[in-house]
């Protein structure tokens, strides 16, 4: 019998040192199937401004955009949870934050939202916290933040750039977020975050050894336009079908088959 994924089944993964599985997913039909194959979060990412209405970044996705999102996934979603991403400055203050996040819960029907930065949103998570409302927090690479860091770049190779980001990840925690997300970091620094907090991992370009992997859906499926990013992989090669091919990548997480050396950043 399917049942439904909370914060404490995947707390208990971590604790039981099995992994879990998130895909970015950001309408009903993809909902439905990526709920029946067995993806335990469906991430309702802001990467819908470049992949669903062909942005050249996430910038100017609104909350708008992701309630309307978050609603169509909710619909179909019957196990899964479910993500939603607080869009470019939708938390530039605690108020702020708190009303948006509302909106993506109560309206959109998300479970947890998702925030870019590190002890800069301190203040923002704790009070977030408060309020019953779950948090991911976003580390390593922000694609909010792509114009201020020069593009695409890895994160915390440098020595005190990876401290920096491990005492994130350990403020962020103590702050009340539920889970951390990496992206873009080497996987000796993920491996060490990973190993140092209570609350999940989640990785995207870091490394194996986090509690969970996530990819943007389209990039997985290889339909992205232009080149894939490095850290991802085309599933639907070898697969006859969508359903195939997300299969395919839960099993490649779930036993550790994926991400590979090739998918990872030194």
């Amino acid at each position: 019998m399917s049942t439904k994924i909370t914060l404490n089944t995947l707390r208990q993964r971590k604790m039981d040192g099995k992994k879990f599985t998130c895909l970015t997913c950001y309408d009903a039909s993809f909902a439905a199937l990526l709920d029946d194959v067995g993806v335990d979060v469906l991430l309702v990412g802001d990467s819908l401004g470049m992949v669903i209405q062909g942005h050249q970044s996430t910038v100017p996705v609104s909350v708008d955009d992701m309630v309307y999102h978050t609603r169509m996934v909710a619909r179909a979603r019957k196990n899964a949870l479910i993500m939603a991403d607080m869009p470019f400055l939708s938390y530039r203050d605690p108020a702020t934050a708190i009303a948006n996040a509302g909106r993506l819960m109560a309206e959109g029907g998300a479970h947890m939202i998702k925030l870019e930065g590190g002890w800069v949103m301190l203040e923002t998570v704790e009070k977030l916290a408060a309020q019953g409302i779950p948090v991911c927090a976003h580390l390593g690479l922000l694609p909010q933040s792509v114009n201020k860091l020069g593009g695409y770049r890895v994160q915390g190779r440098e020595p005190d750039a990876g401290e920096a980001i491990l005492s994130d990840a350990l403020a962020m925690e103590r702050a009340g977020a539920d889970i951390v997300l990496m992206e873009c970091v080497p996987t000796a620094l993920a491996q060490r975050i990973t190993d140092s907090l209570k609350i999940p991992t989640i990785g995207i370009g870091a490394g194996p050894h986090c509690d969970a992997q996530v990819l943007v859906l389209y990039d997985m499926l290889g339909i992205t336009p232009g080149k894939r990013p490095k850290f991802s992989q085309d599933f639907l090669l070898g697969q006859s079908g969508v359903a195939g091919a997300v299969r395919a990548y839960v099993d490649a997480v779930m036993n550790g088959r994926f991400p590979e050396t090739q998918h990872s950043y030194t």
